[in-house]
């Protein structure tokens, strides 16, 4: 059996979270992740079969019964990922009747799943009836995106179109546009549920005076929509006090969406 830690699935959340972590988007214990691994490519590494402990669910996760994933831990530093692995992920199996979790690897310490465990499982479940090739949910606090939450509208349309119109690749990278919720209390179901919501239709949902929750079919392309948005996030927030004397129009948009072959959601283009 080949070594854990040289799991492509440990090795490149390892790399993230230290970018993350650099990027200032996760401090202290902020931030989250969690990863489906395919059965036969964890097999290759653990022995699927042997549980270490049996962690208990507060909600039905009926839906991802005996999927595996590899997942944060609760009140662990991405900053130290990379260092302990063993200590600051776990790689965990929903039991087959969905009320727990069978621990596969990690949390060497006594730890347990992020306490976002709700919101990021939710979402899974709806991303996978969208797409059957979804992996993975990154939950962060990029800077300028929580920034723009205070002073911009938080009106689904209005948010997004302000992102389109400030980086040209911007439509390209999410032509579905970003859900947007206002603040609520963090780490419990009523957030998942909403996220959840959310992301039967968008891929990426902004929490109001929060952070961000992306997901997408694997690492890089989840990073990659969230730093997107949040370049964005940068650009307006340092313009927004100044005269604008050009921007990215609609009609430009259009051009754009027609010559990159993606379709902008409904009713989001005049």
């Amino acid at each position: 059996m080949k070594d854990i830690l040289t799991a492509p699935f440990i090795t490149e959340i390892c790399k993230l979270t230290s970018n993350l972590y650099r990027l200032g988007w996760d401090e202290r214990n902020g931030g989250n992740i969690s990863y489906i691994v395919p059965e036969a490519e964890a097999a290759e590494y653990l022995d699927i079969k042997k549980a270490i402990r049996n962690i208990p669910m507060t909600f039905d996760g009926i839906s991802l019964a005996g999927r595996i994933f590899v997942v944060s831990g609760t009140g662990k530093y991405f900053k130290n990922v990379m260092d302990a692995p063993g200590i600051n992920l776990g790689i965990v199996k929903v039991k087959g009747d969905g009320k727990s979790l069978d621990l596969l690897w990690g949390y060497e310490d006594g730890g347990r799943p992020t306490s976002e465990l709700p919101a990021h499982f939710m979402t899974h479940i709806e991303r996978l009836k969208a797409d059957p090739n979804h992996r993975v949910v990154i939950h962060t606090h990029p800077t300028n995106t929580i920034a723009m939450t205070f002073v911009h509208e938080l009106d689904e349309r209005a948010f997004t179109r302000t992102l389109w119109q400030m980086c040209t690749e911007c439509l390209v990278v999410f032509p579905d546009g970003v859900g947007v919720l206002p603040w609520m209390l963090c780490g419990n179901e009523e957030i998942g549920r909403v996220t959840a919501q959310k992301m039967k239709e968008f891929r990426v949902v902004v929490w109001g005076m929060h952070g961000i929750f992306g997901t997408g079919r694997d690492l890089d392309e989840t990073f990659g929509l969230i730093e997107t948005v949040e370049k964005a996030a940068e650009i307006y927030i340092k313009i927004m006090n100044m005269p604008i004397r050009q921007t990215i129009t609609d009609d430009n948009l259009k051009v754009l969406a027609g010559a990159f072959g993606v379709t902008p959601r409904a009713g989001y283009l005049e």
